[in-house]
């Protein structure tokens, strides 16, 4: 099927990986990449895309009324993932992601909804249910989020949903778990690491680092929100994982080995606020249409951690800006 995406937040990191998986999987297909270059969208990233082909770029704001309007007329699809994203970001600052996350998830499918486009995807995160004790959330869990950050992507959801209730508009709400992989902005946990040892400093670790999360590798989550895009049920939400849980210092302790480093490297710092102990999601629902993770985190890790040995030139950059 030849479909015209509208994707936002195409600069970052999981949309970059999207559209890429787009061109990959759909020939015929194009993508208009809808990004306002703040602090996670990269240039280069973009230049990337442009020379694969079928994607055209915009510089904007999904706050923008009227540019929004103006583009969704002209798509079947829309894939959102523009977000502010940084918890330890949104403790120093919430309103940005107020109005971002909430105000923009507003706008977009407002105009969605106007212009009959055919499919909504809104991709959350796993983090909207706070603190998971014991076993796994499933999508009917209480929202209980932490930080500015997840009550405002909660918000966001609400927001789309309510399309779905209210005008029976065909939006899907996603919640994800942690990703990694290639193109993932340097201040996130894995890249920053990475780029750390790369440069000869100590890794950050929070508190006692058994705060513990599943790590989903950056294509998989491609692969279903792309199987949503197909087949998921309207108006529903999908919450996707790899049930490939792991604490913090676990992951630490696996990157310094791959890297040759000792835990000597670590830099015990003291535990943000509102730092949720742990996250896991039952993902059976999406796996009941034929989805599930291709990639084992052992492989694609070591597999992560040379590519940003490779790619000091789009990296080092972003890290120079901070």
């Amino acid at each position: 099927m030849v479909r015209r995406y509208l994707v936002t937040g195409g600069a970052g990191f999981i949309g970059s990986n999207f559209i890429r998986y787009v061109l990959a999987h759909e020939p015929d297909s194009t993508v208009t990449n809808l990004d306002a270059l703040t602090y996670a969208g990269v240039k280069a990233t973009i230049d990337e895309l442009d020379a694969i082909g079928r994607h055209d770029f915009v510089l904007g704001d999904i706050r923008n009324t009227q540019l929004v309007d103006r583009l969704m007329a002209d798509h079947d699809v829309v894939v959102h993932f523009a977000a502010e994203s940084h918890v330890d970001r949104s403790i120093d600052g919430s309103s940005v992601f107020l109005e971002s996350n909430v105000v923009g998830t507003g706008v977009l499918v407002e105009a969605a909804q106007r212009h009959n486009v055919e499919r909504f995807i809104h991709v959350s995160t796993d983090e909207v249910y706070g603190s998971i004790d014991r076993g796994f959330a499933l999508e009917n869990a209480p929202l209980e989020p932490s930080s500015p950050y997840s009550a405002s992507k909660a918000a966001s959801d609400l927001v789309a949903r309510s399309y779905a209730v209210t005008f029976d508009y065909p939006v899907i709400v996603t919640r994800c778990t942690n990703n990694y992989g290639p193109y993932q902005f340097p201040e996130k946990v894995i890249p920053l690491f990475v780029t750390n040892l790369l440069d000869g400093k100590r890794v950050p670790l929070y508190g006692d680092g058994r705060n513990e999360r599943d790590w989903l590798h950056v294509e998989d989550h491609c692969s279903a929100l792309h199987a949503l895009v197909e087949q998921g049920e309207l108006g529903e939400i999908y919450n996707i994982g790899a049930n490939a849980q792991l604490s913090n210092i676990d992951l630490t302790r696996k990157i310094l080995a791959a890297m040759g480093r000792d835990e000597s490297w670590i830099e015990r710092v003291p535990d943000r606020p509102g730092h949720d102990l742990r996250y896991a999601v039952d993902s059976s629902k999406i796996r009941a249409l034929g989805w599930q993770p291709a990639h084992s985190f052992a492989d694609q890790l070591k597999k992560t951690l040379k590519w940003y040995e490779a790619r000091e030139d789009w990296w080092r950059p972003l890290r120079e800006q901070r």
